[in-house]
C-alpha cells in the first residue's frame, strides 16, 4: 500500500448559493449551498460546514472500526453525534471545535474501559482529525448490553 493517496471531488456551480459535488470514483453526488445562518444561505442543503463536522465524525467511525477489528474486541453497535462550533475569531469565521459523542453498545462489561481507550485511540489516530487546528472535545458513551 502507497504513502500517498489521491481523493478527487468536483464542484459545478448550479445557481445562488448552490452546487453539486462530485468524484469520477464515486456513483453519487451531493448538493452543497451557503447554508442558512449566513446571507443568502439555503436550507435543506448540506453545506461546506456540515461536510467539514461530517468528515471528521465519519473518520472516527472508520478509524475504530479498523482499531476494533485490529484488537479483535467485540461490539454490537456504534454511532456518533458530532457538532461542529463556528466562531468569528480575529475577523474570521472558523470551526474552533467540534465535539463528538460516539455511542458504542459492547456484549460484556469487564471490556468497558478497554473499549473506551479503542475510541480514544480512533480519534487520536484519525487522518482529517489530525490535520486540521479545530479542537475536537470527545464525550464518548459506553453501553452493556
Amino acid at each position: 500500500m502507497s504513502d500517498t493517496h489521491n481523493y478527487e471531488v468536483n464542484l459545478q456551480w448550479n445557481s445562488d448559493r448552490k452546487g453539486t459535488l462530485s468524484s469520477p470514483v464515486l456513483p453519487n453526488q451531493i448538493e452543497v449551498a451557503t447554508p442558512p445562518d449566513f446571507p443568502k444561505g439555503m436550507a435543506g442543503i448540506w453545506s461546506p460546514e456540515h461536510l467539514f463536522v461530517a468528515a471528521v465524525n465519519a473518520c472516527l467511525m472508520t478509524t475504530f472500526l479498523a482499531i476494533a477489528e485490529n484488537s479483535k474486541m467485540e461490539f454490537i453497535s456504534f454511532e456518533c453525534n458530532a457538532v461542529g462550533i463556528v466562531d468569528k475569531v480575529d475577523g474570521k469565521y472558523t470551526v474552533t471545535e467540534i465535539t463528538l459523542k460516539p455511542k458504542l453498545v459492547i456484549p460484556s462489561s469487564p471490556h468497558e474501559d478497554r473499549a473506551k481507550r479503542i475510541i480514544e485511540m480512533s480519534e487520536k489516530a484519525c487522518l482529517i482529525s489530525n490535520s486540521i487546528k479545530t479542537k475536537i472535545n470527545l464525550e464518548p458513551i459506553i453501553t452493556i448490553k
